[in-house]
């Protein structure tokens, strides 16, 4: 049975490999690859300073989300799962589990920026599609931009 707890700081070299291996599950190529490591490098000031959790079976972290709490804006900035355990429900545990660290906190409306072959995941989950946003990875690439309300 998976368990969820907190990330603790030493946990980022770990999550930012789950970041990278689950981006990579979509088939990008190496160029790709090295701007995304260095733009969505897990860091201890994040996981000090933001709500960041991961999920574990038998003691592995198999995936993590981290919600950044910037100013002005909130938003998503982590989900990832493991490549192999994609599609096993993994996701919406930790989903749901980031709704009710949201409701804890007061937190009533949340940015999500994703790769469109995650769209259809955010959308299931009750997030409204919002426009599309400049990528920080690909210059000249368009990427969904969502708005979820937390408390609904």
């Amino acid at each position: 049975m998976p368990g969820i707890r907190r990330a603790r700081k030493a946990d980022c070299k770990t999550l930012t490999a789950i970041a990278v291996r689950s981006e990579a599950y979509w088939g990008y190529d190496s160029g790709y690859m090295e701007k995304f490591t260095s733009v969505y490098k897990v860091t201890e000031d994040f996981i000090g300073h933001n709500p960041a959790f991961v999920i574990e079976e038998n003691e592995e972290i198999i995936g993590f989300y981290g919600v950044l709490i910037g100013p002005g804006e909130i938003s998503l900035e982590y989900l990832y799962i493991e490549p192999e355990s994609i599609g096993k429900g993994y996701g919406k545990l930790l989903w749901n589990h980031m709704v009710n660290t949201c409701n804890k906190l007061g937190i009533k409306e949340l940015t999500i920026l994703s790769g469109p072959q995650v769209k259809d995941f955010y959308v299931k989950m009750g997030a409204l599609p919002a426009g599309e946003v400049r990528s920080l990875v690909v210059k000249d690439r368009k990427i969904p931009r969502f708005l979820f309300s937390p408390e609904k």
